[in-house]
């Protein structure tokens, strides 16, 4: 099953029970959240709207690490998730979204790329290891 973004199905603005005047468009249809863990690497490639692809991570064990300091990217292991501030059960289960709090070798990072568009994760240091 597809999740759909339809709101057809919704109330009017009025409050009143609005009624669908037509069925469902391909172009409304959904995906499944792509729930990236921690782990060795591994990507899927989708097909999306208008024959572009979408690299969704599944797993990854790096990130490219932006250090404001010095105006440098360096790539550095994910040593744990410290937190995800989107979702309670993400911040349970260890789950990395666009925001999450990781702490890498060289101290707490933001990751800053969509995971499920990208296919990478890209991070800025917040707080410094020395």
């Amino acid at each position: 099953m597809a999740y759909w973004h339809s709101d057809l199905h919704k109330r009017k603005r009025t409050g009143g029970k609005g009624h669908p005047y037509r069925g469902r468009r391909k172009y409304e249809r959904g995906g499944y959240p792509v729930e990236t863990q921690m782990g060795d690497r591994v990507i899927k490639v989708k097909r999306v709207r208008g024959g572009n692809i979408k690299v969704r991570l599944i797993r990854d064990n790096t990130v490219n690490l932006s250090v404001p300091s010095s105006g440098k990217t360096v790539k550095c292991k994910i040593l744990r998730v410290v937190k995800n501030p989107s979702n309670k059960d993400y911040d349970r289960r260890g789950v990395i979204t666009k925001g999450t709090i990781i702490e890498t070798e060289h101290g707490l990072a933001r990751v800053t790329s969509k995971l499920s568009s990208d296919g990478v994760i890209n991070a800025v240091l917040i707080e410094s290891k020395t």
